[in-house]
């Protein structure tokens, strides 16, 4: 049996119009949430969820992701941006003769590794 107390998890208050009080997320799963009226009970509904969530994967003979291993990420993602954004970046990267895949991950990658020596 895994030790569910190894997974990390994040806790955030829930506006009114998400009905109140707290979410919990396991970022190893993508899709493992619960919530509760307190911290408490989100953090013991989030452990059933947790445990339902790996006792499903092993079920169907999926993998579990180990803690603290980032999860299910797929190196996929949408971002919607405004229209003069989304132009000015297809504009760029024609001109550097790339395509605007490379662009945006070549900005991500020099933003992070900039936020990286600031810290």
């Amino acid at each position: 049996m895994r030790n569910l107390d190894d997974y990390p998890f994040e806790i955030r208050p829930l506006t009114a119009a998400e009905g109140g009080g707290f979410l919990i997320a396991y970022p190893d799963f993508s899709e493992c949430i619960s919530d509760g009226e307190t911290i408490a009970e989100a953090i013991g509904n989030g452990r059933d969820a947790l445990a339902s969530t790996i006792a499903a994967l092993e079920a169907k003979g999926f993998a579990v992701p180990a803690p603290n291993s980032g999860g299910v990420a797929s190196g996929k993602f949408v971002a919607r941006v405004p229209k003069k954004t989304h132009a000015q970046l297809t504009t760029r990267a024609k001109a550097e003769g790339v395509s605007l895949n490379a662009l945006v991950l070549t900005f991500i990658a020099e933003g992070l590794g900039r936020r990286e020596h600031l810290t």
